[in-house]
């Protein structure tokens, strides 16, 4: 298991962001001289922040702790953070020295609200998922376009649920379904990094990173990288064994009295091949109940 894979660390982020960020881009001359160091160094940064090198180094090793709102903008508008990005720093600045484990929480159950929703998108694919990806129910269709190899029941038993992050990692059924993969599986891994921001103390979320960095070369690589996606929309073109190929818009709709649990929807262009390939799906899977 990685060392931060339990809570993930306002440290790691910095340097990883840091290294991210040219020097051409960030508009620091660098007259021609080699660099040691992928990225902007940490005097650089702490230059275009307008803090002080010794504190940015005493933040990057955790020897400070007490970062305030003013200097966490600074340092993200020197990084060019994205709005998830900023997000995300000043959620892991906040969980700082608060990351003990908790212990391992009761088996979620998905929002009866959300269910019922769920129940009423007869000609939608789509599926409720909790905290850690896991699959809480799905619609008919949802099971059919995204994982009918799986049997239809298996979101109702907690020790059978499917899991969506294994499953785009570890099943080659999913890994196969999604034309563009590396899209998918980069929306997966910065979707995981925000969870782990705002739940630093999760033992069941840092178990299921720690056996998918042990499992998957290719989500080891991509998590070590400390990049963070909102994924709330984003099309995907699906390689369907039944129905062939059809291009989904995804969305993902936060519960507000349950805000771990989300309804993922995936819609298509009225008219298009898409849409025919979903309603022929529709028709094969019949009258069958979630």
């Amino acid at each position: 298991m990685p060392a931060d894979a339990p809570t993930d660390t306002l440290g790691a982020f910095l340097r990883a962001s840091r290294a991210r960020l040219s020097p051409e881009d960030a508009g620091v001359p660098s007259y021609g001289d080699r660099r040691r160091v992928a990225g902007l160094r940490r005097e650089e940064l702490s230059l275009l922040a307008g803090v002080s090198s010794s504190y940015y180094t005493r933040l990057e090793q955790g020897q400070s702790r007490n970062a305030s709102p003013e200097v966490l903008d600074a340092l993200a508008s020197a990084l060019q953070l994205d709005d998830a990005e900023r997000a995300h720093l000043r959620q892991l600045a906040t969980a700082r020295g608060t990351q003990r484990a908790t212990r391992r929480s009761a088996p979620e159950k998905a929002d009866p609200a959300l269910v019922a929703l769920l129940g009423s998108l007869t000609g939608v694919p789509a599926l409720v998922m909790g905290r850690r990806s896991d699959v809480l129910a799905w619609n008919p269709l949802g099971h059919a376009l995204l994982a009918g190899h799986l049997e239809p029941g298996a979101p109702t038993t907690p020790g059978t649920r499917p899991n969506m992050a294994s499953l785009v990692f570890l099943d080659a059924d999913t890994r196969e379904l999604y034309a563009d993969w590396r899209a998918k599986s980069r929306a997966v891994v910065g979707n995981l990094r925000l969870t782990v921001g705002r739940h630093p103390g999760d033992p069941e979320l840092a178990t299921l990173i720690g056996t998918l960095s042990m499992a998957s070369a290719d989500f080891a690589a991509l998590w070590g990288d400390h990049k963070v996606r909102a994924c709330a929309t984003a099309d995907y073109t699906l390689r369907h064994p039944v129905v062939g190929t059809l291009t989904v818009t995804q969305q993902t709709l936060r519960s507000i009295d349950h805000p771990d649990q989300t309804l993922v929807t995936h819609t298509t262009g009225p008219g298009t091949p898409s849409a025919e390939a979903i309603s022929l799906l529709a028709q094969l899977v019949g009258g069958r109940t979630a």
